[in-house]
């Protein structure tokens, strides 16, 4: 029989380790005395609210020595957890693109079908824009006058 080495009994050890559990909810904790994400972000989350109507009650209760009343900056709930959708369906077609979607200068996104600005009826003005780049790029000189002699 052979003999065990030191390493296989390292290994042995990391398999055996037991993952720790969160107090609260029973989740995987990363040590015994914290919570899990889980339980923390709804910590946060009560604790943000909860000081957010604390400091609006506090503004309109107390009142400057100058007359006018404290204003104490609060978190609005939508920006303590906002959930962006992506869109990526066609706007012409509601047909999903995915990676091969077409964003347009009017700001909607597109099949290959509707990609161009005549297949989906398109709101940017081209003409517009083409007339301000030039004039952009292409500054209305003057001559100096001559004087006549």
């Amino acid at each position: 029989m052979a003999q065990k080495t030191g390493k296989e009994d390292q290994e042995l050890q990391v398999n055996e380790a037991i993952p720790l559990l969160c107090l609260n909810c029973g989740g995987v904790s990363a040590n015994s005395s914290s919570p899990c994400h889980k339980c923390l972000t709804a910590k946060l989350t009560t604790a943000i609210f909860a000081d957010s109507d604390a400091a609006a009650s506090r503004s309109a209760d107390s009142t400057s020595p100058l007359g006018s009343s404290v204003v104490h900056p609060t978190i609005a709930p939508s920006a303590v957890k906002t959930t962006a959708t992506v869109v990526n369906r066609c706007s012409g077609c509601s047909r999903r693109v995915g990676l091969t979607g077409f964003r347009c200068r009017c700001g909607e996104l597109f099949c290959a079908k509707h990609r161009y600005s005549d297949r989906h009826n398109c709101s940017y003005n081209y003409k517009a824009a083409a007339r301000e780049a030039i004039a952009r790029e292409n500054p209305v000189v003057k001559a100096p006058k001559i004087l006549k002699i």
